[in-house]
Parts: structure tokens; sequence; C-alpha cells
């Protein structure tokens, strides 16, 4: 079975995070493995409180996990500040860690911070020099590029920018435009489009964290990178269809939504 380690916070509404980084790992088929760089109070409302755990802490489970059972993909999520990013950076080196997806993640869909402004030049240094995939969305392409974006043509561009950091792919995605949502994925020498019907719901908690675990499951499989945000795309826009509907603010996704749907139970 293939293996895939997040290395994340913690989501205590369930949406986002550590936890929906394991549903995808599960749903996709992928055995799924935590690190844990902070533990948040949070909902579909918004963040309450941030915890983070010490960055020695954070790279001592990575050990954990790397020296025993092994990992084909990792993705990280909210990493918080630069010491923590500066752990996650050297454990990749030190351990050859494979498939590295980076989510770059910056705020909460409740538009809550999670990471600190001075941990975001640490991610460009550090990090994204590291990865084969970084998933920015709009917001997160507009910081790392500095340039607007409110077109297609636009997000070709910031995905060129980003891509001059270091990392092999970018993927700018482009659910907060007007119309269909068309993602855009980079490799330095063309841009391949990923469209998809937009789906209008206020259930959009996590849709970062899932689609970037499912890169990395894809990845883990032994998929190209291509392939793997097609299926990627297709995973979350059926989750984002079947969002249960849960909470008073931006609800969760429905992880397991797919094998629901093969059972007879959608």
């Amino acid at each position: 079975m293939k293996r895939a380690l997040t290395i994340a916070g913690s989501d205590s509404g369930g949406g986002a995070g550590i936890q929906a980084d394991l549903k995808t790992f599960a749903a996709l088929g992928v055995y799924g493995m935590s690190a844990l760089t902070a533990i948040t109070a949070q909902n579909t409302v918004g963040v309450q409180g941030v915890y983070e755990l010490p960055a020695e802490f954070v790279g001592l489970q990575i050990d954990s996990v790397v020296t025993d059972i092994g990992v084909d993909a990792v993705k990280t999520g909210m990493l918080s500040n630069a010491d923590i990013i500066a752990v996650v950076a050297a454990k990749a080196q030190e351990h050859n860690l494979p498939n590295l997806v980076v989510d770059p993640v910056m705020t909460a869909k409740s538009g809550d911070p999670l990471l600190r402004e001075d941990a975001r030049d640490a991610l460009i240094r550090l990090l994204l020099p590291l990865a084969v995939v970084v998933t920015p969305n709009l917001h997160e392409a507009r910081v790392l590029s500095g340039m607007s974006i409110e077109s297609l043509e636009e997000m070709k561009r910031a995905a060129a920018a980003i891509h001059e950091m270091g990392p092999r792919y970018v993927v700018v995605k482009g659910g907060h435009l007007s119309g269909d949502s068309v993602d855009v994925l980079y490799d330095g020498r063309e841009c391949r489009h990923f469209p998809s019907p937009r789906v209008e719901t206020r259930n959009t908690h996590g849709t970062g964290c899932t689609f970037a675990s499912a890169i990395a499951a894809g990845l883990a499989k032994g998929l190209e990178v291509a392939e793997a945000v097609r299926q990627a795309k297709e995973y979350i826009t059926l989750a984002l269809q079947h969002a249960p509907n849960l909470g008073r603010g931006h609800g969760p996704v429905h992880h397991l939504a797919a094998l629901y749907q093969r059972a007879g139970m959608l």
C-alpha cells in the first residue's frame, strides 16, 4: 500500500488541515500519516485559537514516520512560523522526501491568519525550491508573486513567476474568479487548464487542503503530475457537490463522496 504523510495543523472542526488530509488519503486508497505543526480551536465560522507545536517536535514526528513506515508522497499545509518551515525543509532534504506537494496555507476560509507574515520569506526561500508541486489559491498566488490576478492570463503570469522560485510545477487555483472554476498548471514550459463547472455552495472549508492532498495521493500511487491534478480536480468537485451542509459558516466538503456514491448511499 502506498503511503502519504501530511505535515499540517489540526482543525478541530474536521473540515481542513490534518483531518481533511487523512480523510482524502483514505478515500483515494493511500495509507495516511501525520506530523502536526499546530493545534487550532476552529469551526466553520472561524479560528478561535492556535497553539503552535515546537519546531523540534515537528521534526521528531517526521523522523518517526520516515524511519519506520516510509513515505511515497508528502503534503504540507499550515506551517505557521519560520522555525517550523526551516525544520520541515531540513527534514525534506535529510530524508530526501519524495513527491513534496506544498499547499502554501496563509489564511483560513474565514480570513483568520494561519501563517505569520515573517514566515512567508522562509516559505519562499526554503520550501518552494524543494516542492514538486505548489498549489496556491488566488490570494496566496498574489502574495507569492506580488501580482494582481483578476483573469486567466494573469493566473498564467503569476504561475510563471512562482515557478521561478523553484518548484517543478505550479497549480494556481481559480476558484475565486467568476465563471467556471479553472485551475492552471505550469511546468516551466507550458500551461495546462483544468476547468470544471462552478459549484455554488457555502461549503468550501478545507478545499485547498483536500485538493493538495488528493494530488499527493495520486503522486504516491505513481501518477504523473498532470494526471494527479486532473484526478484531484474531479475528486474535489464531487466532494463540493455532495457537501453535508454542516455548521453555520463555511461548511466542510464530503471527503468520502465517491465511496458513498459507489455504495449507493448518495
